[in-house]
């Protein structure tokens, strides 16, 4: 009888086990095809999205406002903040490197999640520089973390090890990035509001001072945006306040005294002798571009 019950009690288990894993392979079979079957469902999204025709897609001025006052407000006063701390350790003034990186690391979380609180994505070129300045942040987030834990003293030392970490270039990179496809999307709404406007400009590598002069501010200003973009420095101004002073030195003669034929070598000249501030827009614009087509973003209509 004791053997009877213990040969039962032994078929029952392994049953039991034998049903357990039919039901825990079943349900990890589960598991694979329903993560399989919604990858393929996001990369066919994915695909479809990809297949827009941006040519079609019309960029309408609160598009242009809306992505100014979630996104690109929000990325401006971060390097701004940025800018301020990395300017205070080069000049070599007094500064609590680690607390200070500490709390770039949040404002950069902070306004990362900012940016993301509007969807720009039905905008190509919008939701290219939304994720572009999103990505930004975030590694901006990851440079600020590493100088904060770094415990480096010399100021001169840690910035140089900063601006030389990948985490940083690949900021700045993509918030130019970011920058470019935004002008470049005013370029596409000036083109739906004037029909002597292209919406699209393919910019040769030297370009002479007539052509350049010949074009519209929006393309202009898409150029600036391009060349900033190539070379993958930060700075403080905005494109339009490049544009205003290349015309400038243009218009007041002094590219022609200097005997400078492109813009490329008026623009290297302004840059390298950092002759370009934020702001410099606003005084010429009445001057030189009064009857230009912009929109009513605010950068473009007051000091920064």
């Amino acid at each position: 009888m004791e053997k009877r019950l213990t040969i039962s009690a032994m078929l029952f288990s392994v049953g039991f086990v034998f049903m357990l894993v039919v039901a825990v392979g079943a349900f990890f079979y589960g598991v694979q095809l329903g993560s399989e079957r919604m990858e393929a469902k996001y990369s066919a999204a994915m695909e479809g999205e990809g297949a827009i025709d941006e040519s079609a897609v019309p960029y309408q001025q609160q598009d242009l406002v809306s992505f100014y006052l979630t996104v690109f407000s929000s990325y401006r006063e971060f390097q701004t903040e940025w800018l301020s701390v990395t300017d205070k350790l080069s000049r070599g003034a007094s500064v609590d490197a680690p607390s200070a990186f500490k709390s770039l690391s949040k404002l950069a979380a902070a306004k990362a999640e900012e940016a993301s609180s509007f969807n720009m994505q039905k905008s190509p070129l919008l939701g290219d520089a939304q994720v572009a300045y999103i990505r930004s942040m975030n590694k901006f987030k990851e440079a600020a973390n590493k100088a904060a834990d770094s415990g480096a003293s010399d100021h001169a030392a840690l910035l140089k090890d900063i601006q030389e970490g990948s985490a940083y270039q690949a900021a700045v990179t993509a918030a130019l990035a970011g920058q470019n496809a935004y002008y470049h999307a005013m370029l596409k709404w000036a083109a739906t509001v004037d029909l002597n406007i292209a919406g699209e400009y393919k910019t040769p590598a030297t370009l002479s001072i007539k052509e350049w002069s010949s074009l519209p501010l929006t393309v202009k200003n898409y150029v600036i945006g391009q060349y900033l973009a190539d070379r993958k420095e930060l700075y403080s101004f905005y494109p339009h306040d490049l544009t205003s002073r290349v015309d400038e030195f243009i218009y007041s003669g002094q590219a022609s005294k200097m005997k400078l034929q492109t813009m490329n070598s008026i623009v290297e000249l302004l840059l390298n002798t950092r002759a370009v501030d934020p702001g410099d827009f606003a005084p010429n614009r009445a001057r030189y571009y009064d009857a230009e087509t912009l929109p009513q973003l605010p950068f473009f209509y007051s000091q920064p």
